[in-house]
């Protein structure tokens, strides 16, 4: 495993990260993961030199006895295995009006209110076991958040009193310049983004600030829900109400000839599409860590063995630049989302 700095942390994450979206509890539409693998995969990605975890207070979080949030889960573990010192514990704090993305022209006192990331703070820390949390980011974010003072004032307060080291922010999908006002309050320290081979867009304004201003970039979605593991076609059914939206019949229909095509370029560079969309993204200097959400151990051996110093060739990373398609397939999840201003011009 091979690690990078996470901006001015100075954290040293493995450049391959652990999402656990679908690690425990019930994750959106999914039927409950098998905690005994997923317990299993968080050790052998520690085990393979993994250090860098990335969770969140809603992930898999039911109001039902005996399941487990992936908060929850992620504690039992650093519990069980007394690895606290090798791993870097990141989590977010979901809006409390319960909206992804943040909606343009709703006021941070309706989505963080001051006392309200205290008291997620203390929930975090309670379901993690833990004492201090490494990175705690915004789950939602635009950059008319930066206006109040009062969400500026109760990070640095929870920072003094030892419980978070530091702050970041999970932007919203497709919007990688909705935080540029906010990074310039010094307070954050990392992005967390969509980025892929498909969504190229932060290479143009996002990378440039991050690398000048020294601001950890976080990669998520890198295998575009599913999109680039190459393993759909035209036939394939989602049961989840998520990639059934996601990728509906019409969808497949734009997505499968794209991702066919990508295929063809594999010529020994990488040996899987999945493998393709990972290099792309760690060939990047300004990217600190891609997070693959993973809960079974052999998909933590596959993405962990993609961290081995072997960047793609200027050749396929030009041919890839090419392969650009900037689209926003999740705001059929939620229509309001159209009258939002959440649709990046």
């Amino acid at each position: 495993m091979r690690y990078r700095i996470l901006g001015k942390t100075g954290l040293k994450v493995s450049e391959v990260g652990m999402g656990t979206w679908g690690l425990a509890g019930k994750p959106w539409g999914w039927e409950a993961p098998d905690e005994a693998e997923s317990m299993r995969a968080l050790h052998r990605f520690v085990e393979l030199g993994g250090n860098f975890i990335d969770t969140a207070w809603v992930y898999g979080r039911v109001d039902e006895p005996n399941v487990h949030s992936a908060e929850e889960l992620i504690g039992k573990f650093i519990n069980e295995s007394g690895n606290r010192d090798k791993v870097i514990i990141a989590t977010k704090i979901p809006g409390k009006n319960r909206k992804w993305p943040a909606w343009k022209g709703v006021s941070i006192s309706e989505v963080f209110p001051d006392d309200y990331i205290e008291e997620m703070v203390d929930s975090s820390l309670k379901s993690l076991n833990i004492e201090t949390i490494d990175l705690m980011q915004f789950h939602v974010w635009q950059d008319d958040f930066v206006k109040e003072d009062g969400w500026k004032k109760t990070i640095q307060k929870i920072t003094k009193a030892g419980k978070v080291r530091f702050w970041g922010i999970s932007i919203n999908d497709y919007q990688p310049s909705n935080c540029l006002k906010t990074l310039n309050t010094g307070l954050i320290s990392s992005i967390q983004l969509v980025f892929n081979i498909f969504h190229q867009l932060p290479i143009a304004r996002l990378f440039p600030y991050a690398k000048a201003n020294n601001i950890g970039l976080i990669a998520r979605v890198p295998l575009d829900e599913g999109g680039l593991t190459g393993k759909l076609t035209l036939e394939t059914q989602f049961n989840d109400p998520l990639h059934s939206v996601y990728f509906s019949q019409e969808r497949l229909k734009e997505v499968v000839p794209r991702v066919d095509a990508l295929k063809r370029l594999l010529d020994g560079e990488a040996r899987t599409l999945p493998e393709l969309a990972l290099r792309f993204i760690l060939s990047f200097d300004e990217i600190s860590a891609v997070i693959p959400g993973t809960r079974k151990v052999a998909n933590v051996e596959a993405n962990t063995s993609v961290s081995d110093g072997r960047k793609l060739s200027d050749k396929i990373l030009e041919e890839l630049k090419k392969r650009t398609w900037e689209r926003n397939f999740y705001v059929d999840l939620d229509p309001a989302m159209k009258d939002s201003g959440y649709i990046e011009s």
